[in-house]
Protein backbone atom coordinates (compact mmCIF):
# COMPACT_ATOMS: atom_id res chain seq x y z
CA UNK A 1 0.00 0.00 0.00
CA UNK A 2 1.14 3.45 -1.17
CA UNK A 3 1.94 5.53 2.32
CA UNK A 4 1.57 8.92 3.51
CA UNK A 5 3.88 10.42 5.86
CA UNK A 6 3.15 13.67 7.42
CA UNK A 7 6.50 15.81 7.69
CA UNK A 8 7.58 18.29 10.29
CA UNK A 9 10.17 20.16 9.16
CA UNK A 10 11.93 22.57 11.25
CA UNK A 11 14.10 25.80 10.30
CA UNK A 12 17.30 25.27 12.55
CA UNK A 13 18.09 27.92 15.37
CA UNK A 14 19.69 31.03 14.85
CA UNK A 15 22.93 31.25 14.25
CA UNK A 16 26.27 33.53 14.09
CA UNK A 17 25.90 33.53 10.27
CA UNK A 18 22.52 34.43 10.99
CA UNK A 19 23.25 37.47 12.51
CA UNK A 20 26.23 38.65 10.09
CA UNK A 21 24.36 38.54 7.24
CA UNK A 22 26.15 35.51 5.63
CA UNK A 23 25.72 32.82 3.11
CA UNK A 24 26.17 29.30 5.47
CA UNK A 25 25.12 26.97 2.37
CA UNK A 26 27.48 23.75 3.59
CA UNK A 27 29.03 26.29 5.95
CA UNK A 28 28.92 25.34 9.69
CA UNK A 29 28.25 28.34 11.78
CA UNK A 30 27.34 27.64 15.34
CA UNK A 31 23.37 28.68 17.48
CA UNK A 32 23.83 31.67 19.32
CA UNK A 33 21.96 31.70 22.83
CA UNK A 34 18.39 32.79 20.97
CA UNK A 35 19.22 29.99 18.33
CA UNK A 36 19.66 27.58 21.58
CA UNK A 37 16.25 29.01 22.55
CA UNK A 38 14.19 28.67 18.90
CA UNK A 39 15.53 25.02 19.13
CA UNK A 40 14.00 24.73 22.44
CA UNK A 41 11.15 26.17 21.87
CA UNK A 42 10.52 23.91 18.57
CA UNK A 43 11.09 20.91 21.24
CA UNK A 44 8.19 22.63 23.34
CA UNK A 45 5.32 22.56 20.35
CA UNK A 46 6.63 19.20 19.43
CA UNK A 47 6.76 17.17 21.93
CA UNK A 48 3.80 15.18 22.23
CA UNK A 49 4.23 14.22 18.65
CA UNK A 50 4.67 11.27 18.51
CA UNK A 51 7.78 10.80 15.54
CA UNK A 52 8.67 7.50 13.90
CA UNK A 53 11.70 8.80 12.73
CA UNK A 54 13.88 12.05 12.51
CA UNK A 55 16.00 13.60 10.20
CA UNK A 56 18.28 16.38 9.49
CA UNK A 57 21.36 17.90 7.40
CA UNK A 58 24.63 17.50 8.43
CA UNK A 59 25.55 20.64 9.51
CA UNK A 60 26.27 21.07 13.35
CA UNK A 61 23.51 24.24 13.28
CA UNK A 62 20.76 21.03 12.05
CA UNK A 63 21.90 18.17 14.17
CA UNK A 64 22.14 20.65 17.71
CA UNK A 65 18.44 21.79 16.86
CA UNK A 66 17.23 17.89 15.74
CA UNK A 67 19.15 17.03 18.78
CA UNK A 68 17.20 19.57 21.13
CA UNK A 69 14.13 19.11 19.61
CA UNK A 70 14.52 15.09 20.24
CA UNK A 71 15.76 15.29 24.07
CA UNK A 72 12.06 17.01 24.92
CA UNK A 73 9.89 14.37 23.40
CA UNK A 74 7.81 12.86 25.72
CA UNK A 75 7.83 9.48 24.36
CA UNK A 76 10.96 7.46 23.69
CA UNK A 77 12.74 9.50 20.61
CA UNK A 78 13.76 8.04 17.08
CA UNK A 79 17.81 7.49 15.93
CA UNK A 80 18.82 11.21 14.83
CA UNK A 81 19.81 10.37 10.68
CA UNK A 82 21.90 12.63 9.23
CA UNK A 83 22.88 13.11 5.68
CA UNK A 84 24.26 15.93 3.01
CA UNK A 85 20.69 14.89 0.61
CA UNK A 86 19.30 17.58 3.35
CA UNK A 87 21.89 20.36 3.47
CA UNK A 88 21.57 24.10 2.53
CA UNK A 89 22.17 25.09 -1.54
CA UNK A 90 25.87 24.99 -1.60
CA UNK A 91 26.78 28.65 -2.43
CA UNK A 92 30.19 27.61 -3.74
CA UNK A 93 32.86 30.63 -3.85
CA UNK A 94 30.62 32.86 -2.29
CA UNK A 95 29.72 31.00 1.35
CA UNK A 96 30.68 33.10 4.49
CA UNK A 97 29.96 36.07 2.02
CA UNK A 98 27.97 39.21 2.98
CA UNK A 99 23.91 37.91 1.62
CA UNK A 100 23.56 41.28 -0.11
CA UNK A 101 27.02 41.74 -1.83
CA UNK A 102 26.92 37.75 -3.01
CA UNK A 103 23.36 38.58 -4.73
CA UNK A 104 23.94 41.54 -5.69
CA UNK A 105 27.18 39.80 -7.85
CA UNK A 106 25.03 37.11 -9.26
CA UNK A 107 21.87 39.36 -10.05
CA UNK A 108 23.19 42.57 -11.55
CA UNK A 109 24.29 41.13 -14.60
CA UNK A 110 20.75 40.54 -15.29
CA UNK A 111 18.90 43.95 -13.96
CA UNK A 112 17.85 42.54 -10.25
CA UNK A 113 20.38 43.63 -7.71
CA UNK A 114 19.20 41.85 -4.74
CA UNK A 115 18.04 38.46 -4.07
CA UNK A 116 14.11 39.87 -3.84
CA UNK A 117 14.58 41.48 -7.36
CA UNK A 118 16.00 38.05 -8.56
CA UNK A 119 12.85 36.11 -6.92
CA UNK A 120 10.51 38.65 -8.00
CA UNK A 121 11.41 38.89 -11.94
CA UNK A 122 12.46 35.44 -11.94
CA UNK A 123 12.54 32.46 -9.30
CA UNK A 124 14.70 30.96 -6.21
CA UNK A 125 15.66 28.25 -8.79
CA UNK A 126 16.87 31.17 -11.24
CA UNK A 127 18.71 32.79 -8.20
CA UNK A 128 20.48 29.43 -7.92
CA UNK A 129 21.15 29.53 -11.59
CA UNK A 130 22.91 33.31 -11.53
CA UNK A 131 25.12 32.24 -8.61
CA UNK A 132 26.46 29.44 -10.27
CA UNK A 133 27.10 31.65 -13.37
CA UNK A 134 29.20 34.09 -10.86
CA UNK A 135 30.85 31.82 -9.37
CA UNK A 136 34.29 31.77 -10.54
CA UNK A 137 35.01 28.28 -9.60
CA UNK A 138 31.13 27.17 -11.15
CA UNK A 139 31.06 25.12 -7.96
CA UNK A 140 27.91 26.64 -6.26
CA UNK A 141 24.93 24.79 -6.99
CA UNK A 142 22.77 25.62 -9.94
CA UNK A 143 18.77 24.85 -9.41
CA UNK A 144 19.10 21.11 -11.25
CA UNK A 145 21.92 19.91 -9.48
CA UNK A 146 20.46 21.34 -6.14
CA UNK A 147 17.11 19.32 -6.75
CA UNK A 148 18.67 16.26 -7.90
CA UNK A 149 20.50 16.44 -4.20
CA UNK A 150 17.75 17.26 -2.48
CA UNK A 151 15.18 15.08 -4.17
CA UNK A 152 17.14 12.17 -3.01
CA UNK A 153 16.59 12.86 0.72
CA UNK A 154 13.03 12.52 0.20
CA UNK A 155 13.61 9.84 -1.69
CA UNK A 156 15.40 8.30 1.68
CA UNK A 157 12.65 9.08 3.76
CA UNK A 158 10.35 7.64 1.57
CA UNK A 159 11.95 4.06 1.09
CA UNK A 160 12.63 3.71 5.03
CA UNK A 161 10.93 0.22 5.49
CA UNK A 162 10.30 0.94 9.13
CA UNK A 163 7.99 3.95 7.91
CA UNK A 164 4.10 3.11 7.95
CA UNK A 165 1.18 5.21 6.29
CA UNK A 166 0.25 7.67 8.63
CA UNK A 167 3.92 7.86 10.50
CA UNK A 168 5.21 11.40 11.73
CA UNK A 169 8.76 12.52 11.04
CA UNK A 170 10.70 15.19 11.95
CA UNK A 171 13.22 16.65 9.42
CA UNK A 172 15.54 19.87 10.49
CA UNK A 173 16.55 21.90 7.34
CA UNK A 174 17.53 25.55 5.85
CA UNK A 175 16.22 28.92 5.42
CA UNK A 176 16.55 28.48 1.72
CA UNK A 177 15.53 25.29 1.65
CA UNK A 178 12.31 25.97 2.79
CA UNK A 179 11.81 29.11 0.21
CA UNK A 180 13.23 26.64 -2.40
CA UNK A 181 10.46 23.94 -1.26
CA UNK A 182 7.62 26.49 -1.09
CA UNK A 183 8.06 27.66 -4.74
CA UNK A 184 8.12 24.24 -6.05
CA UNK A 185 4.80 22.89 -4.05
CA UNK A 186 3.37 25.88 -2.69
CA UNK A 187 0.94 26.68 -5.27
CA UNK A 188 1.88 30.31 -5.11
CA UNK A 189 0.15 30.49 -1.65
CA UNK A 190 2.92 31.61 -0.09
CA UNK A 191 5.15 35.01 0.13
CA UNK A 192 8.65 34.37 -0.81
CA UNK A 193 10.32 37.41 -0.62
CA UNK A 194 10.98 37.25 3.32
CA UNK A 195 12.78 34.05 4.81
CA UNK A 196 11.03 31.42 6.99
CA UNK A 197 11.95 31.91 10.85
CA UNK A 198 14.49 30.48 12.61
CA UNK A 199 12.91 27.50 14.73
CA UNK A 200 9.10 27.79 12.83
CA UNK A 201 7.82 24.57 11.90
CA UNK A 202 6.58 23.73 7.73
CA UNK A 203 4.41 20.83 7.96
CA UNK A 204 4.46 18.35 4.45
CA UNK A 205 2.60 15.48 3.79
CA UNK A 206 5.18 13.37 1.55
CA UNK A 207 3.52 10.91 -0.60
CA UNK A 208 4.74 8.31 -2.80
CA UNK A 209 5.07 10.81 -5.88
CA UNK A 210 4.34 14.46 -4.29
CA UNK A 211 4.66 16.65 -1.66
CA UNK A 212 2.02 18.77 -0.33
CA UNK A 213 2.18 21.62 2.01
CA UNK A 214 0.07 21.84 4.74
CA UNK A 215 0.95 25.10 6.50
CA UNK A 216 4.33 27.08 6.47
CA UNK A 217 6.69 29.54 8.73
CA UNK A 218 4.57 28.38 12.07
CA UNK A 219 6.02 29.56 15.38
CA UNK A 220 2.69 29.07 17.14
Amino acid sequence: MAKQLNLYVVRHGQTYFNIYNKLQGWSNSPLTEAGIADAQAAGERLKAIPFAAAYCSDTTRAEQTAKTILAAQTQPAPQLVTAPFFREEFYGYYEGTDIAQAWYVAGAPHGVPTFKAIEARYSIGKAKDFLKEADPFHQAENNAEYWQRVDQGFDLIRQNPALQDGDNVLMVSHGNTLLSLMERYGQGKYDLSERPANGSLTQLLLTPDDIQVVRYNQKD
